[in-house]
């Protein structure tokens, strides 16, 4: 398939933070709600499109994120920065309409099987209550967004038909959503089918806004990254200190790292507009946060124009 895009420098690339929802909702220990409230202000101010603050899920479902509301109601806002939320149902809606969360991030799998274990229940099931939070949201113009999970694999049933893909994302552009996120749950896309997927659905579906969204577990995310740019896309989440990952892909390592992933487009040309100093500065409190080294390589070795003093001659 012929490209429909190069990788032009200077290219706006736009970054959406998911750290503290899709990061924090797995760690064990409670992070108390005026650190995720300081680590969001700090990040407010680095140069990011999205912040995906928080879940407006049930509380006895993801306690991390029980705090929802006080953190959405607590941050100070940045005028260009947009702070959205993962909504699972009308119930969480409701909350976050409360609030005033700028886009309803919506999520179903594209896979039968890890819907059922994600979310209890079949795609059907989904995309039916899923539609009417999509009415809700759009009688009180909110944007809304879907992130189709398993969207190149899922590892209980294999890669992921293209045609099964487009399927799912024919039905919530008919709903009307801003955006879909393409979503590598489980760390099974590569180059040549992240190129492919992402010129058939631009030229499908011109007028949405596209994310993509992957894990680096098998060592493939950013080399990913580029194909999907390659190809036209110029939206990306990202996880600072690579925290996260899906609990239901065997091995799976975190999100891609929004500093390796900044740092690395930077270097290429891309006008992300991110800080990355502060970045850094921000992934390295973050360690001391959830109290373990986070799989950021930037974070160890440092950028590119770090010098080093030459070994002393014996």
């Amino acid at each position: 398939m012929t490209s429909r895009s190069t990788l032009v420098p200077n290219k706006r690339i736009y970054i959406q933070e998911v750290v503290t929802r899709d990061g924090f909702q797995a760690e064990s220990v409670f992070i108390p709600t005026e650190t995720k409230i300081a680590l969001i202000d700090r990040l407010s101010t680095s140069g990011y499109a999205k912040i995906e603050v928080s879940s407006f899920t049930s509380p006895k479902a993801i306690p991390m994120l029980a705090d929802a509301e006080m953190v959405m109601q607590s941050i100070t806002r940045i005028p260009g920065v947009e702070y959205t939320a993962l909504i699972p149902n009308l119930k969480g809606a409701e909350r976050a309409i409360a609030v005033e969360v700028d886009e309803f991030n919506l999520v179903m799998s594209v896979s039968e099987a890890h819907n059922q274990t994600n979310l209890r229940m079949s795609r059907e099931d989904s995309f039916e209550a899923l539609s009417s939070v999509i009415d809700l949201a759009h009688d009180n113009k909110i944007a809304v967004n879907i992130s189709l999970s398993t969207s190149f694999g899922c590892p209980m049933e294999g890669m992921t038909p293209l045609k099964e893909l487009m399927y799912w994302i024919n039905r919530f552009s008919e709903q009307g959503v801003r955006g879909v996120t393409i979503c590598d749950t489980a760390g099974m896309a590569n180059p040549a089918q992240v190129q492919e997927v992402c010129e058939v659905a631009q030229t499908k579906y011109p007028n949405l806004q596209w994310t993509l969204h992957f894990h680096n577990t098998r060592g493939m995310g950013l080399a990913n990254v580029l194909a999907a740019i390659n190809s036209g896309i110029d939206r990306f989440d990202a996880s600072l200190g690579g925290l996260g990952g899906c609990p239901y892909a065997p091995g799976a390592t975190g999100n891609i790292c929004t500093e390796e992933l900044v740092h690395m487009l930077d270097l290429m040309g891309f006008n992300t507009r991110m800080s990355i100093d502060t970045l850094l500065e921000c992934s390295s409190d973050l360690q001391k946060i959830v109290g373990r080294t986070l799989p950021s390589q930037l974070l160890m070795a440092g950028k590119v124009d770090r010098i080093y003093e030459a070994p002393c001659q014996t």
